[in-house]
């Protein structure tokens, strides 16, 4: 099979930063003494004048050319202060109020350890396209301090030719917002979150926001969904990870301003990898998923949130996969059915990715696999934080090829390309 390895790839960035709130314990209530916060907030408002628009000056110095409204940013986190303490903004000063807002505020490297496992969709906006290219949209996991996984995203444009351009990242990185949560808040359920007005999809990142997402938002497969309607939507499966236990998850939007962060039910959701069907047959939602972390089952639901278990339909059968399989994104639906990517653990714990061949009216048919790996670690492709794994979290159908990009090593990722009628002809 000849598969096409794009030169491009892309790497942690420690350079890549945001500003993010800085949480100080909140010990307040009748009778206790003042809190680190209400301690912080006096010592500022003591200041004179000229010393707080001093100590504004060399904040600014260190940090206004690294972050994007930065005095803004220290504004909006000064009023949610103001709230906490009931302070009375009428009576502080600006340059008082942002000093008061820097000092609850902290910078954060989120692409520091690692960028990886990378899934591509169609992008909203095709206006412009010429014949042979295509917009794209990326989700990443971006991984930094503490180990902490965010979604970053990234669009570019593909042609028939193999080519990839990547639009640049804007110099400065943004995170959602998350309306109507208070300091030292941590909001449970379902979350929406907001990307900034002025900032691009490219520059923006998704942080955890509740308690089961506190140490992670792992490995989104996103999805263009069709409706029975006509109508599209963006849907990906997450995992959210809180230190100890995971929880499967959908990030839900429309337009890519605002997100939707929804926690699935049912018993298939205490598991990781699952992935969307792009619509759905016979009248049913439909995912692929690993139940028993070692086989891929067939799931199906009358609703987009609730999941309970599936049916087995691939288990391990050839050497590069003997240990596990997984799935490597959502299902492509071709002509001849539904192409599944795989992924496979064979010796030495080396990961590879194959693919499968499922039938269009009932998936649970497997009409195909790959005997052989399409995609294995190797040269290059072995060293990293976790060597020898390739992975992937979902490819893109142009024209007659797939587009597939891929995590390398758990580190960084990077880019092929393979004609479907290959692909097929291996199973």
């Amino acid at each position: 099979m000849d598969l096409f390895n794009h030169r491009l790839r892309l790497h942690a960035d420690p350079s890549r930063v945001v500003v993010r709130p800085f949480h100080i314990a909140w010990a307040g209530g009748i009778g206790a003494p003042p809190s680190r916060t209400e301690r912080l907030v006096a010592e500022v408002l003591e200041m004179s004048a000229e010393e707080a628009r001093n100590q504004l000056e060399i904040v600014l110095k260190d940090f206004e050319a690294r972050h994007w409204q930065t005095r803004r940013v220290f504004m909006t986190r000064y009023d949610q202060i103001e709230d906490l303490l009931g302070l009375d903004g009428s009576t502080i000063g600006d340059e008082k109020r942002q000093l008061i807002g820097a000092y609850f505020c902290h910078e954060y490297s989120y692409a520091a350890a690692a960028l990886m496992n990378p899934s591509a969709v169609p992008h909203f906006d095709q206006s412009g396209m010429p014949p042979g290219s295509q917009r794209i949209l990326m989700s990443m996991r971006a991984v930094g301090e503490g180990h902490i996984s965010s979604v970053a995203f990234r669009e570019g444009i593909i042609t028939d030719q193999n080519q990839l351009k990547l639009a640049p990242e804007p110099p400065f990185a943004t995170a959602t917002d998350v309306v109507g949560a208070g300091e030292n808040e941590v909001p449970t359920g379902q979350v929406t979150v907001y990307r900034h007005r002025d900032s691009t999809l490219s520059g923006t990142v998704i942080f955890p926001i509740t308690k089961a997402q506190s140490k992670g938002l792992e490995d989104m497969r996103i999805v263009r969904f069709e409706h029975e309607d006509g109508t599209f939507e963006w849907i990906g499966t997450y995992t959210a990870y809180n230190g100890s236990e995971i929880q499967s998850e959908l990030m839900r939007t429309k337009d890519f301003r605002a997100f939707d962060l929804v926690p699935m039910t049912g018993s298939a959701s205490r598991n990781k990898g699952m992935a969307l069907f792009p619509r759905k047959i016979g009248g049913q939602y439909m995912m692929m998923g690993r139940q028993d972390g070692e086989n891929l089952f067939l799931l199906k639901s009358d609703s987009l949130t609730h999941w309970d278990e599936g049916e087995k339909i691939l288990t391990p059968v050839f050497p590069w996969e003997l240990v596990q399989i997984g799935n490597c994104g959502p299902p492509i639906e071709i002509d001849e059915g539904w192409l599944l990517l795989t992924h496979g653990v064979g010796a030495m714990r080396k990961y590879s990715i194959g693919a499968a061949l499922l039938d269009k009216d009932d998936p649970s048919k497997v009409l195909g696999r790959t005997r052989e790996p399409i995609l294995a670690a190797k040269d290059q492709d072995r060293e990293g934080y976790v060597p020898n794994v390739v992975y992937s979290c979902g490819a893109i159908r142009h024209g007659d090829s797939l587009f597939l990009p891929y995590g390398i090593a758990d580190s960084s990722i990077g880019f092929a390309f393979v004609a479907i009628s290959e692909l097929l002809a291996a199973m």
